[in-house]
């Protein structure tokens, strides 16, 4: 299967996964690169992205895996889809590979947070994730349960960037289960509200397997 890895920042962190699947669908399309697609009454194209990324998430390690009508030519594909694809979406790379999406297991983000009114060091929230359990209520699809999470966090630091603004950095399981960034923050909501940031600007640095290779 061919592959893309791709970056999304700027504005384009506010476009929907369902547009940007449209969006990418286009660039193809501009670029004069054909896709295969079903057959059937309502053919739609072979493309399929690892972890969908959440509005407002900037990224620098989206992946995207598609089946291409005739040749590959994966060498040229970057610079023919970045010449049509909208600014703050990029192509960073084309390439072969039979790994597939299942097993990506972690995760690298970072997330500023930023205190409005009051002055958090970075020792307090440190010391808040550094605790030897972290249970708090996850909402899934059926029902809300209490699930420690200190389990899916393979390593996590916190440094301090202004009085009002604080760097977090952590891996995070990415799939099965999933602890997303959000519920991270949610976590410092939920058990220990005075830690709360008022707002969180975070981005994907990467993602790597159970053995903690970059997966590619």
């Amino acid at each position: 299967m061919n592959r893309i890895l791709f970056a999304k920042s700027g504005r384009a962190v506010f476009i929907s996964h369902l547009d940007l699947m449209r969006t990418m669908q286009r660039a193809f399309i501009r670029a004069g690169v054909r896709i295969r697609h079903t057959e059937g009454f309502n053919p739609h194209p072979y493309m399929n992205f690892a972890l969908p990324l959440s509005v407002g998430v900037e990224s620098r390690c989206e992946l995207m895996e598609f089946a291409l009508e005739g040749e590959a030519g994966l060498s040229e594909l970057p610079a023919r889809l970045n010449a049509v694809l909208p600014e703050g979406i990029r192509v960073l790379d084309a390439y072969e590979s039979d790994t597939k999406f299942k097993y990506i297991k972690w995760l690298d983000i970072e997330a500023h947070l930023f205190y409005y009114n009051e002055v958090h060091p970075a020792e307090e929230l440190a010391a808040f994730f550094a605790g030897p359990e972290l249970v708090m209520e996850k909402r899934t699809k059926r029902q809300t349960a209490r699930v420690d999470i200190k389990p899916l966090i393979a390593s996590l630091t916190v440094s301090g960037v202004s009085p009002s603004e604080l760097l977090l950095t952590a891996r995070l399981s990415a799939q099965e289960p999933v602890l997303s960034p959000a519920q991270l923050i949610e976590a410092v909501r939920q058990l220990s509200p005075a830690l709360t940031p008022d707002f969180v600007r975070t981005k994907r640095l990467e993602v790597f397997d159970k053995d903690m290779n970059i997966f590619r």
